[in-house]
């Protein structure tokens, strides 16, 4: 009696995630480190959502409001906040790549760490 095997699938899921990470293990420079990393980390898509919508939500709204409050900061940096917010949100809701959202969560991190230093730096 011929039974079916629902294993082959799962090898198969295995065989290509394995071929797309090997691709980045002989090249040992930064990029390919980091895009490594990033393909390592699809299988969290969603644990990267919930992470990038509470940071920004705790951390970087009320940010432009100390900042412009507190230090007399530009109102260019509400502008600047929103839209790191709403790019991050449209890359993870609408089904972006892990690459894709994690690169602009990454970014946004950046921008907001720049905005900081330069409002203090003034």
């Amino acid at each position: 009696m011929a039974t079916l095997k629902t294993t082959v699938a799962a090898n198969w899921n295995n065989t290509i995630e394995n071929a797309a990470t090997q691709n980045f293990q002989n090249d040992h420079s930064a990029w390919a480190k980091y895009l490594a990393f990033l393909d390592g980390q699809s299988a969290n898509r969603t644990l990267w959502f919930f992470i990038s919508l509470s940071i920004h939500a705790t951390v970087f709204l009320p940010l432009p409001v100390l900042l412009i409050g507190y230090f007399d900061a530009p109102i260019a940096i509400l502008g600047v906040t929103m839209a790191c917010f709403f790019t991050n949100f449209v890359a993870n809701m609408g089904g972006s790549g892990i690459r894709t959202t994690l690169s602009c969560f990454l970014a946004s991190i950046v921008i907001h760490l720049c905005m900081v230093i330069f409002v203090l730096a003034i």
